[in-house]
């Protein structure tokens, strides 16, 4: 039974629709940093933001994850940044929280197009509150009567400290970008007990980005300046997988769009190959980017309320503005 609780533990510090034990956000383009460490200081100026999910928040199924960054260029075609990530479930009050230090390094290949390997390091914590679980122990096989006390050993390690390693690497041009990114390449243990090995599954993304002008002429009925952004995010974690591929209408300070997150390879006959459509809205004012998606859920998971995303991002140099491209050339 032990086992079976750490599972447990496992399965309820997922985060995302694709089951996946990290935590997957839908507006990844618009803070691309929760995706790549290559994305570092590639705004060429400093760069910051957060970002805010509530999944579920229909009584004690809700999970609130938080994700903030600051980075910027140090020179010598180099990035630094520092990210934090805080995850919490509310039924067993699990909580996650890693904070990492990310670098990048900027390679000319041509004159379109630059490569970005990138590397993060993070230290992170997991809390959980076992005095919400009912141990072996605890029950009289015989009377089925519970007892207060347990002198089950996880109750004496409610807590565990890791250390993570992630790579990444980015390939872009001004209009266009595609990266690959290996999360816990160490597999750090994530187990509440030293009887037993319970390694992080490593995740692998797999993600794009196009963006291109859609106004023509001075004759179309679009506004002036007018672009299109066309966008995927493929993740595998054990055997959970995941695709998000989405489209977005930009004018000049706004944005209109919408992503399908899908089951590519399902696991069970009864499974959705579609489990949500998200719709999101972006609003630019001076430094600031707001941002906000509703995940709205096809699948028979139940009455969950879907998932909000709020963000917030912070550029230092306003003449630095694009949205598909991840150099952000002037428009």
């Amino acid at each position: 039974m032990k086992i079976k609780l750490l599972l447990l533990v496992v399965v309820l510090g997922i985060t995302s629709g694709a089951s996946a034990q990290d935590p997957v956000f839908t507006q990844y383009f618009l803070v691309p940093q929760t995706l790549n460490p290559g994305f570092t200081g590639i705004l060429e100026d400093w760069h910051a933001g957060i970002i805010h999910r509530t999944q579920w928040p229909n009584g004690q199924r809700q999970i609130d994850t938080d994700f903030g960054f600051i980075n910027t260029p140090v020179g010598l075609n180099s990035g630094l940044g520092v990210t934090i990530l805080s995850n919490r479930e509310k039924f067993t009050n699990y909580n996650l929280t890693q904070l990492n230090a990310t670098y990048s390094y900027k390679v000319e290949l041509s004159d379109d197009w630059y490569f970005r390997p990138g590397l993060e390091v993070g230290f992170g914590r997991k809390d959980f509150n076992f005095g919400g679980l009912i141990l072996e122990d605890q029950i009289n096989r015989n009377t089925g009567a519970i007892r207060d006390q347990s002198i089950d050993p996880s109750l004496r390690n409610q807590n565990i400290n890791f250390v993570d390693f992630t790579a990444g690497m980015l390939f872009n041009t001004e209009d266009q970008w595609i990266g690959a990114t290996i999360k816990h390449l160490n597999k750090p243990d994530i187990s509440f007990t030293g009887e037993r090995n319970l390694p992080l599954e490593m995740f692998f993304s797999l993600h794009g980005g196009w963006e291109f002008d859609i106004y023509g002429n001075r004759s179309s009925f679009l506004p002036e300046g007018s672009r299109m952004l066309l966008t995927f995010n493929y993740m595998q974690q054990g055997e959970y997988n995941r695709l998000d591929a989405g489209t977005a209408m930009i004018f000049k300070d706004w944005t209109l769009g919408a992503t399908l997150a899908t089951n590519p390879f399902r696991k069970a006959t009864n499974s959705h190959f579609v489990t949500s459509v998200n719709p999101f809205v972006s609003l630019q004012m001076q430094h600031f980017i707001f941002g906000l998606s509703y995940d709205a859920n096809t699948s028979n998971v139940g009455q969950t309320r879907g998932v909000f995303e709020l963000a917030l991002t912070f550029q230092a140099n306003l003449h630095l503005k694009c949205w598909g491209c991840p150099n952000y050339k002037v428009k």
